[in-house]
Formats: structure tokens, sequence, C-alpha cells
């Protein structure tokens, strides 16, 4: 199998424990992560060949970042190193009514301050079946913006299919550009995308639509729109999340391939040990349905509504969940029973 290849930011996660306050914290704890990383995880765990392109700073962080990915099964031949510094973010996990908090520390990270010409995509791109970029890259700086789109042109050109997720941060588009004015033409490129319709035709600077979920029988019209504006455009997905507390999620998905709307049943996620990351397993799912021998874009939402369901129980960035742990969710077993 040919492998799956994502770029963007690994950073350092420090995050407080038992729910507390960052003013209550005496430590954090720390992990790595950052969405496109965490998709090459979860689809390393499901036996597909992945690799995460980054730029590391050569120092004693960047190395134990680098240890994080060889020890994931993620391969790092095409990392470069440079820069000062790698992004921190640092995390107060809610409860109940208290929705949890992020506060990025990433200006000027070794990521942010890259240029176009220092990863030779074309040997990257060797032997490659997908190309996963995320929004997130685009909003960390024009650099990475622009490094973005020197990949996608070159996957593109080569002939692999391109994979995105949308993942609107609004703290992190901070360096003078609006989504509006770098996503269109990245967005062009794009295969598949993952998102809601709002944010979809907010970052192409198109009027805002709200259509009702419920109503499944007049999504396509919606969907269509988007096929309008992203001419390569073969799929999209879209999580559904009704928020019931920090605590408590409900977590379903759509999947529209022009032709028909394919839905997962909402599932009941209580207690929420982590929600970072839980975006992330759902492109990880998607992406896998879509490698499979025989494509089943049913079971493939299926899929990724589950994987998502699980990375909810799981501390940290990274949906360790396995096939077969995935596989039995979506067949209904969700008892929690010991396996002896």
């Amino acid at each position: 199998m040919q492998k799956v290849v994502t770029f963007g930011e690994i950073m350092l996660r420090l995050s407080t424990e038992r729910h507390l306050r960052f003013s209550q914290a005496n430590f954090f704890m720390a992990n790595y992560g950052g969405g496109e990383f965490n998709v090459a995880v979860s689809l390393s765990n499901y036996g597909i060949p992945t690799e995460f392109v980054t730029r590391l700073p050569d120092n004693d962080i960047g190395q134990s970042a680098l240890m994080e990915i060889r020890k994931r099964n993620v391969s790092s031949e095409h990392i470069i190193y440079g820069g000062d510094r790698l992004g921190i973010y640092f995390l107060e996990t809610g409860a109940g009514t208290r929705g949890s908090k992020v506060v990025y520390d990433r200006n000027h990270s070794a990521i942010a301050d890259i240029n176009v010409g220092m990863i030779d995509w074309e040997k990257v791109f060797q032997n490659t079946s997908v190309f996963h970029w995320s929004g997130v890259t685009p909003a960390i700086s024009q650099n990475a913006a622009d490094v973005c789109l020197e990949a996608i042109k070159v996957a593109k050109k080569m002939g692999v299919m391109i994979t995105s997720d949308l993942n609107y941060r609004s703290k992190l588009w901070q360096y003078g550009k609006q989504p509006k004015d770098i996503m269109p033409e990245l967005l062009k490129y794009s295969d598949v995308i993952l998102g809601d319709l709002d944010t979809a035709f907010m970052m192409l600077g198109k009027d805002k639509v709200n259509p009702d979920y419920k109503a499944t029988e007049s999504l396509p019209r919606f969907y269509n729109l988007l096929f309008e504006y992203c001419p390569n455009l073969k799929y999209v997905a879209t999580t559904l999340r009704y928020s019931i507390s920090a605590s408590h999620q409900q977590i379903g998905g759509i999947f529209y391939d022009k032709d028909q709307i394919y839905t997962a049943a909402l599932r009941e996620v209580t207690p929420v040990v982590d929600r970072v990351g839980s975006g992330d397993a759902f492109m990880g799912g998607i992406i896998y349905g879509l490698l499979k021998q025989e494509f089943d874009p049913q079971h493939t939402i299926n899929f990724a509504v589950a994987a998502c369901c699980l990375k909810h129980t799981i501390s940290g960035d990274f949906n360790l969940a396995t096939i077969d742990e995935v596989e039995e969710m979506v067949k209904g077993n969700t008892s929690g029973i010991v396996s002896r």
C-alpha cells in the first residue's frame, strides 16, 4: 500500500491535571500533538504507511518531538530542521458546564518561519496515495500558507489525492490575512474536504449558509455549491457534534459523494476524557475508508464517527484505538466490558 503524507506543525502540549484551572496548576502534563500529525498516528495504528512532514528546531525539544513521531511508527524521513522553537499550546480541560480552554504560544515557531523551496515535495510524494493538510497550517503564517500551497500543487501534479480538514481556529489568524484571502486558492485542489458548510463558505468568502442538518433531503443543494466552488472536489464529510456539556457529547456524521447523502447515527459519548484530537480521529477514519480496496461510503462514515467517539475516551492528542476496537463500535458494541 502506498503511503499517506501529512504536513503541519507538531506542538508541545502542556495540560492541567484532573480538570484543574490554569490558576490552580502547579505543574503541567507534557505531550505532543497537532492536527495533521494526529491524523498520521490514527492511520499508522490502522496499518497504513504514513509520513509526517514538518520543520523542527534543532534543539532538545525538537529532538523530543522527533522521538514522539518515530515512537508512533510515522516516518520522519523528510522533516527539516531550523528555527528557534517548537510551538506550544496550553490546555485547561473543562468538565460539566465549564468548557475547555486553549492558549497558544506558537509565534515564530520553526514551521511559522519555513520558506518555499526548503522541502523537495516531488521526492516526498514518491509512492504516495494521499496528501493531507488542514486549515491550521495556513493560519500560522504567510510562510506556512505559501509552503502548504507549494505542496498541494506538486501533489496535484503527481496525481496524489488531496484531503483537507477546514479546522478553523480564530485565535490563529493573526498575521493580517483572513481565511477568505488564503483558503480559496488552497481548497480548489482538494479531492476531499472535511468541515461544516458555514465554515467552508466563510473560508471561501461566500455568503453564510445555515442549512438544517436534520433535513437530509435539503443537504445536496447546499453541498453542491461547495462542489461548484472547488472544481476538483469528489467527497465532502461533516462531523455532527452536539455538546450537551464538556463531559457529554453527541457525535454523528455526514458523507456526500455528489450522488447520495450517507449519515451515521448520533452516538452518546459520556464521560469525555479528552476531546482534543477527536476531529482528527474522524478525518483518519475517512481517509482509511477511502483507501480500502472496496470503498464503502456508508461504512466509511460509520467508521469515522466510531473513531471520533473512541478518541474522546483517550487522553492526549492521538487516537490510539485499533481497527478492531473501532469496528466493534461500528457494530454497536459499546459496553466497555473488560477484554480478557
